[in-house]
C-alpha cells in the first residue's frame, strides 16, 4: 500500500466532543466546546483539556482552576457547536443555548444538567505548549445520568446516551458495538455446560 508524507499535525481521531462549564458566579458562568481533552491518568484519575491563551475561557481557568468536562450527545450536537464558535465575552451561553447550570459537588463551576456525564475537575498543573496551553487536572468527582445507569448492574449505558465525537471538522455519533475490551483473548464457552468449547480430533 502506498503512503505519501504530510506534514506533522493533529491527525488522532476521532476525539470526545465536550462542552466545559467553568466560573465561580452565575455572571461569569461560561461553556467552552472542547475537542483537545483526554484521560492522562487512572490512579489517581486524572485528565487534561487543552485551551488557547486568547480564548475568553482561558483567564477563568487560569485563575479559578476549576472547572466540569460535560460528555455531550447527539442531541446537544447543535449546543455543543454553537458554544465552541461563540465568545462568551459576547453571549451568555447557557441562556442562549438553554441550558441549565447545576450545582457541582466538589467544584465550584457548574454542571451542565443536560449532559448525561459531568466530570468536576481540579487544576493540578499548566503546561504553555504553544498554540494551547494544557490544564492538567485531577477528577474530584463525577455526576451521571441515573436514566442511563442500570439498576440491575450499576453499569452505565454509554451507547444508550449516544455519544457525539469530533473527526477532522465533523461531528459524528458512534457505531455499532464490535467487541468488548478483551475479546480477542477471551475463551469461548459451551452454552451447555458453561466450560470451555473444546475441538474434536
Amino acid at each position: 500500500m502506498a503512503k505519501v508524507d504530510w506534514k506533522p499535525g493533529t491527525m488522532i481521531y476521532p476525539l470526545p466532543a465536550v462542552m466545559v462549564s467553568l466560573g465561580e458566579t452565575p455572571e461569569e458562568q461560561n461553556i467552552i466546546t472542547i475537542a483537545w481533552t483526554g484521560t492522562i491518568c487512572s490512579d489517581p484519575p486524572m485528565c487534561y483539556i487543552s485551551v488557547r491563551p486568547e480564548r475568553h475561557s482561558h483567564a477563568l481557568l487560569d485563575r479559578t482552576r476549576e472547572f466540569v468536562i460535560n460528555l455531550t450527545t447527539q442531541k446537544l450536537a447543535f449546543a455543543t457547536d454553537w458554544c465552541g464558535v461563540r465568545s462568551g465575552r459576547n453571549f451568555h451561553k447557557f441562556e442562549e443555548m438553554h441550558l441549565t447550570p447545576g450545582p457541582a459537588s466538589k467544584v465550584r463551576a457548574p454542571i451542565i444538567e443536560e449532559a448525561p456525564i459531568n466530570i468536576e475537575c481540579r487544576v493540578v498543573e499548566i503546561k504553555r505548549l504553544g498554540t494551547h496551553d494544557m490544564f492538567i487536572a485531577e477528577v474530584v468527582n463525577v455526576k451521571a445520568d441515573e436514566q442511563y445507569i442500570n439498576p440491575r448492574t450499576g453499569a452505565f449505558d454509554l451507547a444508550g446516551a449516544e455519544p457525539l465525537v469530533f473527526a477532522h471538522g465533523g461531528y459524528y455519533g458512534l457505531g455499532r458495538k464490535i467487541g468488548k475490551f478483551g475479546f480477542s483473548v477471551q475463551k469461548k464457552r459451551s452454552k451447555r455446560a458453561g466450560g470451555p468449547v473444546r475441538k474434536k480430533k
